[in-house]
């Protein structure tokens, strides 16, 4: 069992950034994580990637959020973070952490993201 905790969720003006936070509770090399990554969703729409990070470090972006967001790793501290620049409302949603193995995954609670205009 990996329990994800999420931080770094809140209000913010348009143009403004947020760092969110995933911390697992367990090494991801000792339970072979094939990725880690951040979903959102918005009310009455359906959850979607928004970045994804693979254990070889390839990095992957929904197209709307390319260029704003970076999705980086500390291996050490089993710690994914999403970085958010230059946030639109459109990206008001709850954000999940996920994290991937071959044959099952394991998600944090959400944490909110709203962003003003």
């Amino acid at each position: 069992q990996v329990m994800l905790v999420e931080s770094g969720g809140g209000l913010v003006q348009a143009g403004g950034s947020l760092r969110l936070s995933c911390t697992a509770s367990r090494s991801t090399f000792s339970i072979n994580a094939m990725a880690m990554g951040w979903y959102r969703q918005a009310p009455g729409k359906q959850r979607e990637l928004v970045a994804a990070i693979t254990s070889g470090g390839l990095t992957n972006y929904l197209d709307s959020v390319k260029g704003r967001f970076t999705i980086s790793r500390d291996k050490p501290k089993n710690t994914v973070y999403l970085q958010m620049n230059s946030l639109k409302p459109e990206d008001t949603a709850v954000y999940y952490c996920n994290l991937a193995r071959s044959r099952d995954d394991y998600w944090g609670q959400g944490t909110q993201v709203t962003v003003s205009s």
